[in-house]
């Protein structure tokens, strides 16, 4: 299977609205009704449910000079054990000046086996305003199965006017147990997530985070790089990951971007 959904928002006339719709199976793109004094929400769904190994999925979100939106996952994504082949995810994130973009995708539970290749690259103004995040969840915990071997490259990329300001990947290949379990790795840990926002105020907000998530049991951090701030978590609980991940993200998207300081309805079903 082949996806791809590719959406574009646009301010005209003092409204935020969709400019652009484009979507191929099995990606779909529905459009929740937001609530008063929020912005324009688009939901991605997988029809197929889940990934296997040679899927590809490409999602390309673009947003005109001052256009605001969100784009919310409308489930965990499940990514299945591959014979061979690498499921591809390609997240293409643009906000142009004046911008404020958000994405936020639900948990990404890898399969024992699976092969996932996914790359979010950001291409954001100096004035824009960009907040994004990945959640995964290492084995169906529910079902007693843990994360033993599989490949798993996570890579980002971010540009301010066209200029590479920050890049990282993750990669694990074969032996995931040994690098999941190590003291030096994971830790142990069973779910891992990470939060990257572009604006201004960075080092209040970050400290604001780390105030806000101060008694957090799992293993947080939160730092300014490159004039971006990254926050990461580690947990032996993917429930309370989720809980700290919805906690910062609220307060971020309510102090970056001036939103009311919820999540959309969708998280919570």
């Amino acid at each position: 299977m082949h996806g791809k959904a590719e959406l574009g928002f646009v301010h005209v006339d003092g409204a935020d609205r969709l400019g652009r719709l484009y979507q191929r199976a099995p990606l779909r793109v529905l459009f929740p009704t937001p609530p008063k004094d929020e912005v324009p929400q688009a939901a991605l769904v997988t029809t197929s449910g889940g990934l296997a190994g040679g899927d590809i999925l490409e999602v390309a979100i673009h947003a005109g000079p001052a256009a605001q939106a969100l784009v919310v996952g409308s489930a965990a994504e499940k990514v299945y054990r591959s014979t061979g082949p690498d499921t591809l995810v390609a997240v293409d994130l643009t906000a142009d000046s004046g911008a404020r973009l958000e994405y936020l995708p639900q948990e990404t539970i890898l399969f024992d086996g699976s092969r996932l290749r996914r790359t979010t690259n950001i291409q954001a103004a100096a004035d824009a305003c960009v907040l994004a995040g990945e959640m995964l969840v290492f084995g169906r915990h529910a079902r007693g199965e843990v994360l033993t071997h599989g490949l798993l490259r996570e890579a980002w990329e971010v540009r301010v006017d066209e200029r590479l300001v920050w890049a990282d990947c993750l990669h694990m290949q074969d032996d995931l147990r040994a690098v999941l379990d190590a003291p030096a790795g994971f830790g142990g840990a069973v779910a891992a997530a990470s939060l990257v926002l572009l604006g201004d105020d960075l080092q209040s907000h970050r400290d604001h985070l780390r105030d806000l998530l101060a008694d957090y049991p799992g293993r947080f951090g939160a730092g300014v790089v490159a004039g971006i701030l990254v926050a990461r978590w580690l947990d032996h609980d993917p429930a309370r990951l989720r809980a700290s991940f919805g906690q910062a993200w609220k307060a971020l998207r309510h102090r970056a971007m001036n939103r009311p300081a919820c999540l959309p309805r969708l998280w919570d079903i």
